[in-house]
């Protein structure tokens, strides 16, 4: 497997696209000269982000169910593509409290499917995401230092912004543990467990059949992102890009982000069909050498959705490993 940034992803192509300042032609020329003499890549922490990563990983989400109960514990053993593409040029924020800020950025695709489950004979597609992920500069109004943001489109009927932060940092990261325990809605300390279908050797008919997860552990259920620790083991790890990003705000940055549903998954009295109500992720650019002393990138993530019904807070839990080709 190679490890190219400079190619785009196949069948992709901005070599007719570039954003421009209409308005004013003059200040986009000297944002270009600006940006082409700088020593430093204008993505900044996203620059590793080019690419195409390819790689498996384990989904586990708690679905509403109108039936003889109200919920359904699905378990997903998982294939994934994630191909990201440059935005050519600045991006150009308007300014009123503060002059104007130029943001950079890449627009991506999220392609996941089922490692086990065939559709047609082939693995079944589970989840595709289009989105963008931009870097912007310090701010004064906000006071905020410089921050990352991704905006996704989920075709469930979800858009969201997540924003918060980019830090580097050498040698093998740190993967807390997250739990899928549901709990009251905005109580997270208030648990409220459901051990008959989150227990695998418990028989139960609410929860994914074992011949569909044959790899799936009790350890991966209780805390998926031992999925990651895996995913490190016997390599070494020379620089970690860490993105910590939210729909809610994380001080830095000051606010921003946020979800939005459709009509459907808000529902309307006797609470949600199925509201995406928060999203929180951290995504991993790791530098290592692999066993044949040649330097690699992987891309690893843990993203947590809380669903909102009946009337809990649901932790939908995704994690990945994935490397650059």
């Amino acid at each position: 497997m190679s490890d190219e940034t400079s190619k785009p992803p196949t069948g992709l192509t901005m070599d007719d696209f570039r954003i421009t300042h209409v308005s004013d032609l003059k200040p986009f020329v000297a944002a270009e000269a600006r940006v082409a003499g700088l020593s430093v890549d204008p993505l900044g922490a996203l620059a590793a982000l080019r690419g195409t990563w390819k790689g498996a990983g384990f989904n586990q989400i708690w679905r509403p169910l109108n039936g003889p109960q109200d919920h359904f514990l699905e378990l997903n053993e998982t294939e994934e593509v994630l191909q990201f593409l440059e935005i050519p040029g600045d991006i150009p924020n308007r300014g009123l409290l503060q002059p104007d800020i130029l943001l950079h950025g890449l627009t991506y695709l999220q392609k996941i499917s089922d490692a086990n489950v065939k559709q047609n004979g082939k693995p079944a597609g589970i989840h595709i995401e289009p989105g963008i992920w931009v870097i912007a500069p310090p701010t004064t109004n906000p006071a905020d230092p410089q921050t990352v943001a991704r905006l996704a489109n989920i075709p469930h009927g979800t858009s969201l912004v997540a924003q918060g932060t980019a830090t580097t940092s050498n040698g093998t990261p740190n993967f807390p543990a997250v739990s899928i325990t549901p709990f009251v809605i905005g109580q997270p300390a208030n648990l409220v467990p459901f051990p008959a279908d989150s227990t695998l050797a418990t028989p139960s008919n609410f929860r994914t059949k074992a011949t569909d997860i044959p790899h799936v552990t009790q350890q991966m259920v209780d805390n998926p992102n031992v999925v990651l620790a895996r995913g490190i083991a016997g390599k070494t790890i020379k620089s970690v890009v860490t993105l910590r990003i939210s729909t809610i705000p994380l001080n830095p940055p000051t606010a921003g982000g946020g979800t939005s549903n459709i009509a459907f998954l808000e529902g309307t009295a006797g609470g949600p069909n199925a509201q995406a109500a928060e999203m929180d992720a951290t995504f991993w650019i790791e530098e290592f050498v692999d066993q044949h002393g040649k330097t690699r990138h992987q891309l690893q993530y843990t993203q947590r959705v809380l669903l909102n019904f009946a009337p809990l807070s649901w932790p939908h839990v995704s994690v990945a490993t994935l490397l650059k080709h």
